[in-house]
């Protein structure tokens, strides 16, 4: 059991509202409403304590590959998006051989289960050829809700995302199937009309996978599924903020139509996140990372990022000029609650797993805090 703590001095940013010179109480695993006695004082004056983040979507990092790799591999990408704030990530699959991507499935599911992981995503092989970005072509295939049933079931409970073409055919029945089980359909890689994304939300899809990225942009005359996930109050859009794969105004956009409520913020991040350039394979695409930029050797389309959370925090607060507290919203509260984890984690309120992360005044990560203990020490650097 970590010691019992007290985070003291800090802005800290509650539900709320951002409390100056406020304190966290940690008394072992949760957060607690009063101090024991021998409870240690860490003194954070003039630091920002923020919830923990939550990653939806997420392909691998520190060299590692979710979609690919072995258990071992796996935890120690883990670890380095815990090292940048990430204390909750679902692990993100890529487009593969039906069979393999249900094996894999039950290696995550054992992951899940221990509480390494909060489960899993599948990002293809349901996806549009026409918006295929980083995804093998030819392992492509309309979603038949046998096989979409077969890898919900490969993942003995732990499958929380599928990414869906809904307009493919098979494609609104997949919808139904995913939402009978539990499992959040997004709707991405997809080049559906406007028309099609509606009846693909009416169905029960509730997730825009990294909008603007993977479908086709808005027409005046051909609104697309932009629009028809933007306006809708049932979407939550993926954002990566990375400033590669959205425009400032893009995300400006998305923010002033959606509301800070319905925006999370992913980093669909690869093996390179957190461990630098050079070639690495994304499922079984070869993908070269030049300048912190991932790309297809073959093709050059964006392939993923090397983006962790603490830098999508920084960048939406000092260059997007983002409220905090939205941005909090955007990279805990609301994934926690997509996940059904938010009685549990996305914000710093009593009973809750601690999971908090501390900033200094120029929003750079000092501290990260995972189930009371620490996964960065802001005492010791």
């Amino acid at each position: 059991m970590a010691p019992s703590k007290v985070l003291a001095g800090a802005r800290v940013v509650l539900p709320t509202g951002t409390v100056d010179d406020g304190r966290v109480i940690v008394d072992g695993t949760r957060i607690a409403d009063t101090a024991p006695p021998q409870a240690e004082v860490v003194d954070v004056s003039g630091h920002w304590v923020v919830p923990g983040f939550v990653d939806l979507h997420n392909h691998g990092g520190g060299g590692a590959s979710f979609a690919g790799g072995t258990a071992e591999e796996i935890l120690g990408g883990v670890e380095t998006h815990r090292r940048h704030g990430t204390t909750t990530v679902v692990a993100s699959a890529v487009t593969g051989d039906l069979d393999f991507l249900a094996r894999h499935a039950g290696m995550l599911a054992e992951l899940a289960q221990q509480g390494d992981i909060a489960g899993i995503h599948f990002e293809g092989p349901f996806i549009s050829p026409c918006r295929k970005g980083a995804h093998d072509e030819q392992l492509l295939r309309d979603p038949d809700p046998a096989e979409v049933r077969k890898l919900v079931d490969a993942a003995h409970g732990q499958a929380k995302m599928m990414t869906l073409a809904t307009e493919l055919p098979g494609g609104l029945d997949s919808v139904r199937l995913l939402v009978e089980h539990g499992v959040i359909a997004a709707v991405g890689h997809t080049d559906a009309t406007y028309e099609q994304t509606v009846q693909a939300i009416d169905a029960g899809a509730t997730v825009a996978t990294h909008l603007f990225n993977a479908m086709p942009p808005v027409g005046h005359r051909a609104p697309g599924p932009i629009t028809a996930l933007l306006e809708d109050e049932r979407i939550t859009v993926e954002l990566i903020n990375d400033g590669t794969h959205l425009h400032p105004a893009a995300l400006q956009l998305a923010f002033h139509h959606a509301g800070a409520a319905r925006v999370a913020f992913i980093t669909d991040a690869m093996d390179a996140a957190g461990f630098g350039d050079g070639r690495y394979l994304l499922g079984p695409m070869e993908v070269e990372v030049a300048d912190g930029v991932a790309r297809l050797v073959e093709g050059g389309s964006i392939a993923g990022s090397t983006l962790t959370l603490d830098r999508a925090f920084k960048r939406a607060v000092t260059v997007d000029r983002l409220p905090v507290g939205d941005v909090v919203a955007a990279i805990s509260a609301n994934p926690a609650r997509l996940l059904g984890l938010d009685d549990r984690i996305g914000s710093l309120e009593p009973g809750k797993d601690a999971d908090l992360v501390v900033l200094d005044d120029a929003f750079d990560l000092v501290g990260v805090m995972r189930k009371g203990a620490w996964v960065v020490d802001p005492q010791l650097g």
